[in-house]
């Protein structure tokens, strides 16, 4: 499950990079889409973590902060970059 956790986490780093360096704007929304899907993912594992006892209570409350936060970044520029 860690390793999952990683993966999504990192993959969605990985496509925001991707994004900016997008060749279209259709190019740019796709790439953020990906980085909201795998941050739902991410989500997901962090959730098994935490019920498996592999993470306390205080750690995971820190990651699902930082995740909801990010999340409610990408969300923000999907919005923006559709209404152009």
């Amino acid at each position: 499950m860690s390793k999952q956790f990683l993966r999504s986490g990192t993959s969605i780093g990985a496509n925001i990079h991707e994004g900016v360096y997008a060749q279209s704007k259709a190019d740019f929304v796709s790439k953020l889409s990906i980085s909201l899907k795998e941050a739902n993912e991410t989500s997901y594992w962090l959730i098994l973590l935490k019920k498996t006892d592999y993470l306390t209570l205080e750690t995971y409350n820190s990651l699902k902060s930082d995740l909801d936060e990010l999340i409610r970044m990408i969300i923000s520029s999907l919005k923006t970059a559709k209404k152009e």
